[in-house]
């Protein structure tokens, strides 16, 4: 994704704030495997509706709201909890494996760009281009073996949440250098109603409760670490960052997220890695890291 930088930001990250950036990608992509885990007990929009939950409470009685309009932050809310999550949770169950969805989900730099281009009105440069056609060489890859780990509707779902997650940012970018932290809690506050409706809708008011009775205390741990960890510390350090750099020195490290996700699903949860989900990888990420490198590299 292309931007100005603006002569204010610096153009690379201090080494702290470098590492606070290894530390979110590092969570965000074991969060897949730690979430397939927790889908063993939770149906997935009960759990995202209690991972933004725990997020907002108790934190909202101690944190001011931030000053951006409550139409930015319900726009948030809404993208990130409940389009973002709650169809990236509902894919993972049954219908994509862990570290597929770590890949899949980075497409939301491609839909960053689409929005750009109808925004500000931004021409698709080549590079883009050809950045999205080798990209979506590694989608067809995983269109072509979609097996009963990954199905064309786990992708799908993906796939639109890689969307929501795309148009999240974008709100989060438009309210301005405020408190994330504080941000990131009243925002995630108006996910948690509509999933809650939506879980009691499609997953029912027995299996709810059955589930919140009988899901052992590893699951909860599990649901604490996606609503601290990956809720408040890593999207509020990342919309930070995003604040203070321009978006071209921040984005790029995003690339590091399914090499996190891929490990840990290997590790944890015994994904296998044969060649054809190598090759998908390989042309994804390659397509993502022209897209993010290639005006860095023309500027030297």
């Amino acid at each position: 994704m292309t931007s100005v930088v603006s002569s204010a930001m610096p153009s690379s990250l201090s080494l702290r704030h470098f590492l606070l950036a290894l530390a979110v990608v590092a969570i965000w992509g074991g969060n897949f495997s730690v979430v397939r885990l927790a889908l063993d007990h939770l149906p997935p929009l009960l759990l995202a509706a209690l991972r933004f939950a725990f997020a907002v409470l108790p934190a909202l009685f101690f944190l001011r709201r931030p000053e951006v309009p409550w139409r930015n932050l319900a726009a948030y809310g809404l993208l990130i909890g409940m389009m973002q999550f709650g169809l990236l949770y509902s894919a993972m169950q049954g219908h994509i494996s862990p570290g597929l969805a770590s890949l899949v989900i980075q497409t939301q730099v491609f839909f960053s760009i689409g929005m750009a281009m109808m925004v500000v009105r931004q021409k698709l440069a080549l590079y883009q281009g050809v950045a999205m056609l080798i990209a979506a060489v590694g989608m067809g890859i995983i269109v072509w073996h979609t097996d009963g780990t990954t199905t064309p509707l786990g992708l799908a779902m993906v796939l639109l949440a890689a969307l929501g997650w795309a148009g999240g940012n974008m709100a989060s970018r438009q309210a301005g250098q405020v408190d994330m932290l504080a941000y990131v809690v009243w925002g995630s506050a108006f996910a948690v109603p509509p999933l809650l409706a939506l879980s009691w809708a499609i997953e029912g008011q027995a299996l709810m409760a059955h589930s919140v009775v009988h899901a052992p205390w590893g699951t909860w741990v599990a649901v604490l670490w996606q609503s601290w960890a990956n809720t408040l510390f890593g999207y509020a350090v990342w919309g930070w960052l995003l604040s203070r750099y321009p978006v071209a020195v921040v984005t790029p490290l995003s690339l590091l997220v399914p090499v996190f996700g891929m490990a840990a699903a290997a590790l944890w949860v015994g994904e296998s890695m044969p060649a054809w989900k190598l090759a998908a990888t390989a042309f994804v990420m390659g397509g993502l890291a022209l897209n993010l490198l290639w005006p860095r590299l023309k500027g030297r």
